[in-house]
């Protein structure tokens, strides 16, 4: 049976390790680089016609797979192609009545003083430009037809899922209004937002650990970015423009959080990814990091938790670089490129053969 001194003692020492446990336990709650509030994002593509008309043929159906390219529905071309037939006409039209006046042109230069004026060769020459400028008005309007024409054919900027499909066939497409949504299958990231005072064991290029709600194995990935700002709401301005300052300030300051992007690395098999799944995020060691026994790193990670409780958790240096790298892939999306146009001897060829030759050498 223990004496009374030594029962205070024992006593005294399971408070202390108690004490020191529920330090190191509170500690690791608020500072430890994890978080329960993960988002997975992905991009969206809003495909929108660039012309309006009638939906005549659709060839998509809701959370099909398509990939970049594939045509997403039809747009009635009647119209477009009548207007590519119409401006192909004035074309026609317009560099043969080029073709007239310029050789009327020509011939006015090579006349002598005594059968023409400088005058009448201006006069020509002016409208020989003219019919060129309304050559070049028709064949603009010619592509402007052909390219209206190919963009009844609504296509996928990107490889991925259609979502949220609403349309069907006779739906009226109005130019600009987003009608098909495409989730990018690439472009998959997990956003998480960890606490500010998690932020200083928070680096580039650290490993993580992302493990969705409802599954066992976790993603794995890497920290790409910390964002540098976020909205703060005295910042917003009031009446005649100054800052509209909260007077409210509790005594308990809830600890801001900071989105930190995540780059998938792998996805477990079986594991879909589902843009707005949640996610526990947790930075993980290096991975080239030394482990020591159980013991020494008990003692070691309560060492360290204690100095995080009396000093704050240090901040490890070059964590965040001062610009950014880039986060990942860049895109362009191809546009129309007008095909070479013919010239007005290619579009009528044999029109007026010998009309630009002197009289003289005739």
């Amino acid at each position: 049976m223990l004496v009374p001194w030594a029962r205070r003692l024992a006593t005294l020492a399971i408070m202390f390790v108690a004490g020191v446990m529920g330090l190191v336990t509170w500690d690791y709650y608020v500072s430890a680089p994890w978080t329960r509030d993960g988002r997975v994002r992905v991009h969206v593509a809003s495909v929108a016609p660039q012309i309006s008309g009638q939906i005549t043929e659709q060839r998509i159906v809701d959370n099909q797979f398509v990939h970049k390219g594939d045509v997403l529905y039809v747009i009635d071309p009647f119209d477009f192609a009548v207007a590519v037939r119409t401006n192909k006409a004035m074309v026609e039209q317009k560099a043969a009545d080029l073709q007239v006046k310029q050789v009327q042109s020509d011939r006015r230069q090579h006349l002598t003083n005594l059968a023409t004026t400088p005058e009448e060769q201006q006069v020509f020459a002016g409208t020989a430009l003219q019919a060129k400028a309304a050559f070049e008005m028709a064949r603009q309007q010619l592509a402007q037809a052909e390219i209206n024409l190919r963009r009844t054919e609504i296509r996928s900027p990107v490889s991925g899922y259609i979502t949220n499909l609403l349309i069907g066939v006779g739906d009226y497409a109005q130019q600009g209004s987003v009608i098909v949504s495409v989730i990018d299958s690439e472009s998959y990231w997990i956003d998480g937002y960890f606490e500010e005072t998690k932020t200083a064991r928070v680096c580039v290029g650290d490993r993580v650990e992302a493990k969705l709600m409802g599954y066992a194995q976790p993603v794995l990935g890497h920290v790409s970015t910390i964002t540098r700002g976020i909205s703060v709401s005295n910042a917003s301005p009031s009446t005649q423009g100054l800052p509209n300052v909260d007077p409210v300030y509790t005594w308990v300051r809830l600890a801001q959080r900071v989105p930190v992007r995540i780059t998938i690395d792998k996805v477990p098999p079986g594991v879909p990814l589902v843009a707005g799944m949640t996610a526990t995020v947790t930075v993980l060691p290096p991975a080239g990091a030394t482990r020591p026994n159980a013991f020494d790193a008990t003692i070691t990670e309560i060492n360290a938790r204690l100095a995080d409780v009396f000093e704050g958790p240090p901040a490890r240096p070059d964590c965040i670089p001062a610009i950014a790298p880039n986060p990942g892939r860049t895109q362009s999306l191809q546009v129309e490129v007008e095909e070479p146009s013919l010239t007005p001897a290619q579009i009528n060829p044999g029109l007026a053969p010998g009309m630009s030759a002197s009289p003289r050498n005739r």
